[in-house]
């Protein structure tokens, strides 16, 4: 219990710290005008039944004389009133406190996912390499609101119902020391016992759960992710079946944490109500049979049973949630300390850091890079040199390289071993993300998000600050503006649908190729970005990449010879190594390999 309030805890900031605290400290003055509340009636009850005990009391004499009470009729009105106003003043006091409780528990939701998106995004490319976005997606949207509705809530009620009962409890055995710690031992063996028999199987049904949600979002995921293929393929019944177990168990955990918590609410009912039996009859032959003698008391109890059996299940109920959320929060605290989640870097650093401007030349120098679990590296004392102004070709076969020394140029990946020198300096994580802007960047497989063909080629700017004219002279280069005009009904402010649902391959690609051109980079890196255009198309789209000529950096990597062929310099890579170099005539006739891709 205390290691999941540390966890819950270390969610938390300082600032939201200092509110949990604070709300203790009303839940504790609610607990005690609970118990003042139930108090009052006692001594209202005896006045009710026996007036002249007025006189007889020193403390209710006090008051009478006190506040210039007439009779002993207007003093019970007024006893009457008090205990009425001090009991509302109790319940609004309650009301209050619950929405501070509530407000601050639902608002957690939204602060630790956030703090946990940004923890992710914060880290380097690599760290995803060996994630599932599935399981990524269901921490931020799903297990987080689970750690606060099944962990940080029932741990602010339970706080509330502990300090109600002992406030209660502590009244009743002012009242009856015997009777109370009689019935305390009873209902405390009883909810021990339940709590004993299925601790164990709460956690266990806990960790299932979470194993079996991360599974659902991962199937929901590839099905809708690779629909073209689901219909084609008539995989409807496959992904359904796929879904069917997961979603069935966690259902069942969630029916058998609720089963787990209610059951005992059944049990101690019936107790209570034999007890109360019991009870009666205690006063009535310790009271010489005189009912009227024991109704003071019986109200107290009464009134307290009202209050104490649901604070009792709370508690009970509170600790079975947290039991059975105990394995995602450990998740989520882990990913949470491992990601440094509590103090993310900055995610806007890189949108303000100075250009790192290419004048002279761009290298690779000795470059190691091994992916995590790998059998060997898929970079090997890599090294290459691109002049700045320069057109540059990577080509081999699959896992020859290119597209690791393509993520290390990007700085997305970090070599184990030798750097990335811009103009002779080495880029540090310092420079990287200043490096980064004067990179404009195709990959294979275009990103496109459900909004306009200019929002998503000026990817990532607010609709107000697209620079329009720059849309229009990237889209002019990547063969798309005509296009856009001539065959969509809102032009540029048509919708691309999701992924670009709307849109054929080459368009696709098209539009990645305007988003890289949008902020004029100084280097142009193409991995395969025209594998996708026709033949036209592409001539089209790579005469104008080259008319670029002289005022960019290209490097490009590519399968079809043909898209490298007026490159200044291509580059033949290996497993890991670059075996050759030199213009594409110059490896026609050196190179055997080169030949053989070239098919001449």
């Amino acid at each position: 219990m205390i290691a999941t309030y540390r966890k819950l805890l270390d969610l938390l900031t300082a600032r939201e710290r200092r509110q949990f605290y604070w709300l203790i400290v009303m839940i504790v003055i609610m607990g005690v005008l609970q118990m003042m509340s139930i108090a009052l009636i006692l001594p209202l009850m005896f006045v009710l039944r026996r007036p002249d005990v007025i006189d007889t009391n020193t403390t209710l004499s006090w008051f009478y004389q006190t506040f210039g009470f007439q009779s002993h009729q207007g003093f019970m009105i007024g006893l009457a009133a008090a205990v009425f106003f001090f009991i509302i003043f109790g319940m609004v006091f309650k009301a209050v406190a619950s929405y501070a409780t509530y407000r601050f528990t639902m608002m957690r939701a939204y602060t630790i996912s956030l703090r946990m998106l940004n923890a992710y995004l914060a880290q380097p490319y690599a760290w995803f390499l060996t994630r599932n976005s599935a399981g990524l997606g269901s921490a931020v949207l799903g297990e987080v609101q689970k750690v606060v509705t099944t962990s940080l809530l029932p741990a602010m009620r339970f706080i509330t119902s502990v300090v109600l009962s002992v406030s209660l409890i502590t009244l009743l055995i002012v009242i009856r020391p015997g009777v109370a710690m009689v019935a305390a031992g009873l209902i405390g063996g009883i909810y021990g016992l339940l709590y004993m028999s299925v601790r164990r199987k709460a956690v266990r049904m806990g960790r299932e759960r979470h194993q079996m949600n991360e599974l659902r979002y991962r199937v929901v995921g590839e099905a809708f992710g690779g629909m073209k293929d689901v219909k084609l393929l008539n995989l409807e019944s496959y992904f359904s079946a796929r879904f069917r177990h997961p979603a069935e168990r966690v259902a069942y955990c969630d029916a058998v944490n609720l089963i787990q918590r209610e059951v005992p609410r059944y049990v101690i009912e019936g107790v209570a109500f034999g007890g109360l039996l019991v009870f009666v009859l205690y006063l009535l032959i310790s009271g010489d049979g005189d009912l009227a003698s024991v109704v003071p008391i019986l109200s107290v109890y009464a009134f307290t049973a009202i209050r104490l059996f649901p604070a009792l299940q709370q508690v009970y109920g509170s600790i079975g949630q947290m039991r059975f959320a105990q394995p995602t929060l450990d998740k989520l605290h882990d990913d949470f300390l491992t990601t440094n989640a509590k103090n993310p870097q900055r995610l806007d650093a890189g949108r303000s850091a100075a250009p790192v401007r290419l004048t002279s030349t761009l290298e690779l120098r000795d470059v190691v890079y091994a992916y995590p679990n790998a059998e060997r590296a898929a970079l090997r004392g890599f090294s290459i040199t691109v002049e700045a102004h320069s057109s540059v070709g990577l080509v081999g076969g699959t896992g020859a390289g290119k597209t690791t020394a393509v993520d290390i140029m990007l700085g997305l990946l970090e070599p184990q071993a030798g750097a990335l020198v811009i103009d002779g300096v080495a880029i540090t994580p310092a420079t990287l993300p200043g490096w980064q802007r004067s990179i404009g960047y195709v990959p294979q497989h275009i990103f496109l998000t459900d909004d306009t063909i200019a929002a998503n080629i000026a990817f990532g700017q607010k609709a107000k600050d697209i620079d329009m004219a720059a849309v229009e002279r990237a889209a002019r280069i990547a063969e798309l503006h005509d296009f856009v005009l001539r065959e969509l009904p809102d032009g540029y402010q048509t919708k691309v649908g999701e992924r670009g649902v709307r849109l054929s391959g080459g368009q696709r690609q098209r539009i990645g190729i305007a988003r890289a051109l949008y902020h004029d980079p100084d280097v142009l890196i193409l991995d395969e970005a025209t594998s996708a255009l026709d033949n036209l198309t592409e001539k089209a789209v790579m005469d104008a990449v080259h008319n670029l000529g002289r005022a960019k950096t290209i490097v490009m990597i590519a399968h079809r010879l043909t898209t490298v062929r007026d490159c200044d310099t291509i580059y033949m890579l290996e497993q890991g190594q670059v075996v050759a170099g030199g213009t594409y005539d110059e490896l026609i006739e050196t190179n055997r390999q080169f030949r053989a891709l070239a098919g001449a």
